[in-house]
Formats: structure tokens, sequence, C-alpha cells
């Protein structure tokens, strides 16, 4: 059995150090979109439609990857190439000219970012244990989201001395050297190839309390729109006062501000996560998105409102992601964890899709009936967890010798 005081290993600081680069690039990428967008005429509704059909395509690749790794005895060639894939797609911003080509390169980043998704909770849950998941995750996490502290501040700085075209450019540095990180520093384990596992199959396999748990997980996921929606919406909102470039500057920096708290969020919620039922940490973080809901309805132009929205919006996120894969790597058999992360992508990328198209559109509308259903599926989704009580799966007798099933 593993010391409880190991869970740091190579692997899992390797997964960590590709998350961190991954994200400078990506949000390097994200940061710079919304205005990039605005230059090509693009509206709220245009940044909703982009966001949702590159999640909803993702959804589906996520799904697949977390099928086929089960399938196959090295899992880790399929992570690095998504990591390649995430890697160009947003690079080829540089080339963009209609807001279709940002489309387009959107789809192809979260194509690869889908593929590797699952395979990397697995090789991330493979790597550690039961009892330090919430940290292991949770470290993954926060690199992750400093890796979004990183990468907005370099966009801010590289858009003001080279421009937007080799800022996109550049955003291929750090996504190739997330790549080989994968490559180099990541030691999969051994496990049993799945030849025979079928899709419907494999889903219908997953444990009964797994699926209630992804009931509420998707429900709540419904108000989770993307986060470029709200970078722009501050960039409207500021325009008239500050006009574009300085509006579009500090709805950068408030972003760093939310990337900031959602770093400190993942770690903490993470360890908390360790010590207390994961379901109702979960829970309370689903209902902390009623907060930044309620201060976008009533924002206007207030930069006081929008810092709330951006810190709150930061707070919640870094529970939901920390808590979402810690718990199903918790309670997902052995066979069938790339099918089981799969889905639970594919879940929250439906979701996405949902809502980044609808609450964009709504927005253009009224900012309160596009809070709304945030506010809604949020507190129903954290109802549903709090009451869902998933068996925590029996390990190989290596990882968790005698540890008998309980609930989270």
């Amino acid at each position: 059995m593993k010391s409880k005081g190991k869970w740091l290993t190579t692997t899992v600081l390797g997964i960590g150090l590709a998350s961190l680069c991954s994200d400078i690039g990506h949000e390097m990428a994200t940061t710079a979109m919304p205005v990039l967008l605005v230059s090509l005429g693009a509206t709220s509704a245009t940044l909703g439609l982009i966001e949702g059909l590159a999640d909803g395509l993702s959804c589906f690749a996520k799904l697949l990857s977390g099928l086929y790794s089960d399938r196959l005895a090295k899992r880790k060639p399929l992570a690095v190439a998504g990591y390649f894939l995430t890697a160009a797609g947003m690079a080829s911003f540089a080339l963009a000219t209609q807001w279709w080509y940002v489309l387009l390169g959107r789809i192809g980043g979260w194509l690869g970012r889908g593929a590797r998704t699952p395979v990397r909770n697995v090789l991330l849950t493979e790597a550690t244990t039961p009892k330090t998941y919430g940290r292991a995750f949770g470290l993954e996490r926060a690199m992750d989201s400093t890796g979004a502290i990183i990468g907005p501040l370099l966009s801010l700085i590289l858009a003001a001395t080279l421009g937007l075209r080799w800022l996109f450019a550049l955003t291929l540095l750090p996504g190739v050297a997330a790549a080989l990180l994968i490559a180099w520093m990541v030691r999969e384990k051994p496990h049993t190839a799945q030849p025979h596992v079928r899709l419907w199959r494999g889903v219908r396999k997953l444990p009964a309390h797994f699926k209630q748990y992804l009931v509420g997980v998707g429900i709540a996921g419904l108000g989770d729109f993307s986060n470029t929606l709200l970078i722009l919406w501050a960039t409207q909102a500021w325009t008239p006062r500050f006009g574009v470039i300085r509006a579009a500057q500090l709805a950068m920096l408030f972003y760093v501000g939310y990337n900031v708290i959602h770093t400190a969020s993942c770690y903490v919620s993470g360890a908390l996560a360790d010590h207390f039922p994961k379901r109702f940490v979960l829970a309370i973080g689903y209902a902390l998105a009623v907060i930044p809901a309620a201060a976008l309805a009533l924002a206007g132009h207030s930069v006081f409102l929008f810092g709330l929205a951006f810190g709150f919006s930061g707070l919640y996120m870094g529970v939901w992601e920390t808590l979402e894969s810690s718990t199903s790597a918790q309670v997902l058999p052995d066979e069938s964890r790339g099918i089981g992360f799969g889905v639970l992508a594919t879940v929250n990328g439906v979701g996405d899709f949902v809502s980044s198209a609808v609450i964009g559109s709504l927005w253009v509308i009224s900012p309160f009936w596009a809070m709304l259903p945030v506010a809604i599926f949020s507190l129903t989704g954290a109802g549903i967890i709090a009451v869902t009580r998933p068996v925590v799966a029996v390990r190989h007798i290596s990882e968790t010798t005698g540890m008998a099933a309980k609930s989270p």
C-alpha cells in the first residue's frame, strides 16, 4: 500500500506541469479572443455560439476518448496527441480574418482537449490513492489555474507590444511544452486492456449511484457558461466609460483576479474534500454560483459588481472542477475509469454547450433573464448532489488493502 505522504509522484507533478503549460497557452488565446471577435464585428450571441459548439463537439470527443482509452494497453499517447491538437487550435487564431475562423480553431483545440481530459484523469487517478485524490486533483487544478493567471498577463503584455497575431502564434510554445511533459514525465501503470468494450454497454455498466451523481452534475452544468462571456460582457459594459482598449485591458485584469481565486479554491477545496464528505463540499460549491449570477443580473456598468462576479465565479469553479473529478475517481471501478471519466466530461460538455449558447443569447435580451436559469440550475444541482451517496469503489489490493466501501 502506498504511503499517505507519497502522493506527489513524478507522474502527478508531470500532469500538473503539463496543465500549467497548456493553460498558459490556452488562456493567452482565450483572454484575447473576445477582443479579436469584437474587432471582427462579433456579438455576445456569436461568442456564445462559438463556445457552445466547441464545447458540444468536445464533449463527444471526451466520451469516445474515455471509451477508447479503456480498450488500449497504453493510454498516454492519446493524451500527448490531445495536448498537441489543443496547442495547434489556439495558435490558429493568428490566421483569423472572419469570426468563423475562430470557430474552427476553437473546435479543433477543444477536440484535442476532449481527447486528453478523460485520459489525464485516469492517469492521475492511477498515480495516487483514494485517501489523497482530493489533494492530487486539487494540485492539478491549481496548477492549471496558475497557468490561467500567467496566460492573461502574458496576453496583456504581448498584445500591447507585438499585437494580437503574434500573441496567438506564440501560444504554440507552452502548448507543445505541455505535450512533451506528458510524454517525458508521466509513467503509466500497466492495466488490462478492454478491447471488446462497447459504448452503450460500458455506460450501462457504470454504477447506479454514479449515474445519479451525474444527474446532479449535469443539471448544475446547465448554468455553467463560458468564462469568455464574462470578459466580453465586462468589456462591453465598460467601453462607454473607458473606451474599448482600456475596457478590454481592465476585463483581462479582472480575469487574472478570477484565476488567482480559482487557483486557491482548487487546492483548498481538494484538501477539504480529503477530510469531509465530498458531496457536501461540491454541493456548497454549486450553491455559491448564485452570488455571481445575482451580481451580473444587477451589474449594469458597475466595476464593483463585475468584480464580485469575477471573484465568486473563480471561487465556485475551483470547487466544481476539483470535486467533480476527485469524487468520480473515488467511486469509479478500475475497469471502467476511462468510460466513466469520459461520460463525466461529456455531461459537463453538454451543459457548457447549452448554457453558453443560450445564456449568451439571453444576455442580449436581458442580464436578469440570462442569470435566472444559472441560479435555478445551480441550486437544483446542489440539492441533488447533497442527497446522493455514491459508494466508494474497492480498489486493487496493492492500492487499498482491506479498504471497505463507504459513502464519500
